[in-house]
């Protein structure tokens, strides 16, 4: 609704991964460049990380793109990490348009090698990709370690590259898994943007959306707000910069204003520090502790005051546990 008030058009900041909208900065070409090395060169395995919102299946969208140039390469995209390892070469086999259903594990790593050594022979490159990689269970992961023993003396047949957050680096640097970090060839790791950075990020893609005016409608003191709440992290600059321009157009507002994104980023919530589940699950449960000492406290004040009277004998009983209901 803004975009023919501000000249624009397209949205400049969806949140969708939009390869024509990839911002190269130093460390996203070097992952690029690794992740695209590591297939071309057939080095088996590939890994990147980075936290939440840095970019990293944007990065993987503009991979594949690059990959679709060439005919000599099929791949399967799996982002859903959360499956039993069966459920896991099923998704992989129907990816690769292999049939999967009511086949058991033996039967899909046998077709599984078929696939690959038969395409190896023709020249042709297969590909495993798999996004969210943080999610994948040791007994997955260990599947992996298995699917990369398809080889020969000169290469790998398979390629797979995991990508997700930092968790899957403390995954592979568990001794359970020493073997599949030993085999990981590259490895690459995605930051947040800098002040600096993050300036040219959103002036590219308002370029990008059409308006030759990004330093008019962002102006620095602005562009030094979004920084100072979004942390550089593009995702979260998306957001803020997309809803900051939708206030500003509803004030009728040539630029958006430090002020606006300081609105924004409050009704986000941005400045508000995220806690770990199991921090909040021992704070309830001391909340709940400190309730029935609270309720015990009174039960003693009352039977104390009503103690004299013989012909009123309440029965009080405190819930002492979170699964003992109250009477």
């Amino acid at each position: 609704m803004y975009k023919a008030f501000y000249n624009l058009k397209r949205n400049p900041f969806e949140i969708t991964p939009d390869p024509s909208f990839l911002f190269p900065t130093k460390r996203h070409n070097e992952a690029l460049a690794a992740l695209y090395y590591g297939v071309r060169r057939h080095k088996g395995f590939v890994v990147l990380t980075g936290e939440v919102g840095t970019g990293k299946t944007l990065l993987l969208r503009c991979l594949l793109e690059l990959l679709k140039r060439n005919n000599d390469v099929e791949y399967a995209y799996i982002f859903n990490g959360k499956l039993t390892p069966v459920e896991f070469l099923q998704y992989v086999a129907g990816d690769l348009g292999l049939p999967a259903v009511g086949k058991n594990k033996s039967e899909l790593l046998l077709q599984l090698a078929r696939y690959v050594i038969a395409r190896s022979q023709k020249q042709l490159t297969t590909v495993l990709v798999v996004d969210e990689a943080h999610h994948l269970s040791a007994d997955i992961l260990e599947e992996i370690r298995l699917l990369t023993n398809l080889e020969t003396a000169n290469q790998k047949l398979l390629q797979i590259l995991l990508v997700g957050q930092p968790e899957l680096d403390d995954k592979l640097d568990s001794i359970e898994l020493r073997q599949l970090k030993q085999r990981i060839a590259l490895r690459s790791h995605l930051a947040a943007l800098d002040l600096s950075e993050t300036k040219g990020y959103i002036e590219r893609r308002i370029q990008l959306a059409g308006s030759p005016h990004a330093t008019k409608l962002f102006p620095q003191e602005t562009v030094v707000a979004v920084y100072r709440h979004c942390g550089g992290i593009p995702r979260l600059i998306n957001t803020i910069c997309e809803n900051a321009l939708i206030a500003a157009y509803s004030k009728q507002a040539a630029i958006v204003t430090p002020e606006i994104i300081d609105a924004i980023a409050a009704d986000f919530r941005l400045g508000v520090q995220t806690r770990p589940l199991e921090a909040t699950a021992a704070g309830e449960t001391l909340s709940v502790q400190k309730a029935a000492e609270t309720l015990l406290e009174l039960y003693a004040h009352l039977h104390n005051e009503r103690s004299r009277d013989e012909e009123v004998k309440p029965r009080l009983r405190v819930r002492v546990t979170e699964h003992e209901p109250y009477i």
